[in-house]
């Protein structure tokens, strides 16, 4: 309740700012009336699957899919590549006045990444399969970034584990946001992109603009 409160007493200043690569005023942020159909819109109904698939699913496998697994793997990992390697991220750096580390770039990449799986979710089965892979995409890519900046095997089996800690807790925190009114949209970026510390407003705006507008 304080962090929301917090992100609603920054972004009640009225403010100018620059969305990222185009200039545009800030405004007030409310929800519109896009977003409320978009929150109340119905979601596609899962497709029925028989007695079977059910028991091999619920024992914590993959039943038959509609389309060839291989092709969903190959499928996810090029959608991870396209998503982080797209990115500014000395632009987000900039705008975000966060630090050029690698845990900064896990900041900015795993916010990206769960924009994906956000309408990957809407794809029934199949795309909550290709979920899974975009995600481990994504570990295997920190792992390996890890590893040429030359961090030893203890830290960054520790630092894996905190990274994995972060992620999970921010998808929760974007779904919450996304779902909700802006200042919820808002407190989630302060505290899983900006890592509690932003204190300028316009910065918080700029990426809950930009979230939207994804």
């Amino acid at each position: 309740a304080a962090e929301r409160d917090l992100a609603k007493a920054l972004l009640s200043c009225h403010c100018t700012g620059t969305v990222l690569q185009s200039q545009t005023q800030c405004r007030a942020l409310h929800s519109t009336p896009e977003h409320c159909a978009i929150k109340h819109t119905p979601q596609a109904s899962e497709e029925e699957v028989g007695a079977f698939t059910k028991f091999v699913e619920a024992m914590g496998f993959t039943g038959p899919l509609k389309y060839n697994k291989w092709k969903i793997k190959i499928a996810a990992l090029r959608m991870y590549t396209c998503c982080v390697e797209r990115i500014n991220y000395d632009e987000f750096f900039e705008k975000c006045s966060l630090p050029d580390t690698l845990n900064s770039w896990f900041l900015v990449a795993q916010l990206h990444v769960w924009m994906c799986l956000v309408r990957m979710r809407q794809e029934g089965r199949e795309g909550k399969y290709m979920c899974r892979y975009v995600v481990h995409s994504m570990w295997e890519d920190v792992e390996q970034r890890s590893k040429i900046m030359g961090i030893d095997a203890v830290q960054r089996k520790e630092s894996l584990r905190v990274m994995t800690e972060t992620f999970y807790a921010a998808i929760f925190g974007y779904d919450e946001g996304i779902l909700s009114d802006d200042c919820v949209l808002a407190a989630a970026l302060w505290r899983n992109l900006f890592n509690r510390q932003c204190e300028d407003p316009r910065q918080l705006e700029l990426m809950v603009e930009y979230v939207r507008k994804q």
